[in-house]
C-alpha cells in the first residue's frame, strides 16, 4: 500500500537582534477583522436582523390579549424587549464606527459587548424555549388553540429563535475578538 508523505519545506529563522536592537519591541500580529465583529459591516448587518425580529417578536406578542396569562410569554416579551434595547445600542454604535471609521478594538468595549452579547442571547434562546414549551402544549397536548392565538404565539417563539440566532453569532465573534488579544 502506498502511503503519501508529508513535505516539510524549511521555514526561515527570525533575524537575529543585535546588542543595539535589544530593547526594540518585535511588531504585534493583530487578527483580521472578520464580518459579523463589532465596527463591521456584518456586525451592523447582524445587529439590524436582531433588532428587526426581536421588535417582531415583542410586538405580535404584544398584539395578543392573554399573553400576560402565561410566565414564559412575558418571560419572551421581557427577553425580546431587552434585546431590541441592546440591539438597537450597539447597532448605533457600530454605524458611528463604521462612518467614523474607527476600529472597535478596546479590550473594555469588545468585553462590554461580549458580556452583553451572551447575556441578551442566553435570555432570549431560554425565552423561546419556554414559550415554544408552552405553545405545543397549548396546541398539541390541550388541544386549546381555538380559545388561544396559536399562531401569534408560534410566530412570536418563531421570531425569538431567529433573533437569538443572529444574537449568538454577535457573541461568539465579540467573544473571539477579547480573547484574541
Amino acid at each position: 500500500m502506498i502511503m503519501s508523505q508529508g513535505v516539510v519545506h524549511p521555514v526561515e529563522a527570525p533575524p537575529l537582534q543585535t546588542e543595539g536592537a535589544a530593547n526594540v519591541p518585535l511588531p504585534r500580529v493583530r487578527m483580521k477583522d472578520l464580518q459579523g465583529m463589532p465596527g463591521t459591516v456584518g456586525g451592523l448587518v447582524l445587529r439590524v436582523c436582531q433588532l428587526l425580529f426581536a421588535t417582531i417578536a415583542l410586538s405580535v406578542m404584544a398584539t395578543t390579549s392573554d399573553f400576560p396569562s402565561v410566565t414564559a410569554f412575558c418571560y419572551l416579551v421581557a427577553a425580546a424587549g431587552l434585546q431590541s434595547l441592546w440591539s438597537l445600542v450597539l447597532a448605533i454604535v457600530d454605524a458611528y464606527a463604521l462612518l467614523v471609521g474607527r476600529r472597535l478594538h478596546n479590550s473594555r468595549i469588545v468585553s462590554l459587548f461580549a458580556v452583553g452579547d451572551g447575556v441578551t442571547s442566553t435570555l432570549t434562546f431560554s425565552a423561546a424555549c419556554a414559550s415554544a414549551g408552552i405553545t405545543v402544549l397549548i396546541g398539541n397536548d390541550l388541544g386549546a388553540c381555538g380559545r388561544n392565538h396559536c399562531t401569534e404565539f408560534e410566530a412570536a417563539t418563531a421570531m425569538a429563535f431567529l433573533s437569538w440566532f443572529t444574537a449568538f453569532p454577535s457573541f461568539l465573534l465579540s467573544f473571539w475578538s477579547l480573547a484574541s488579544r
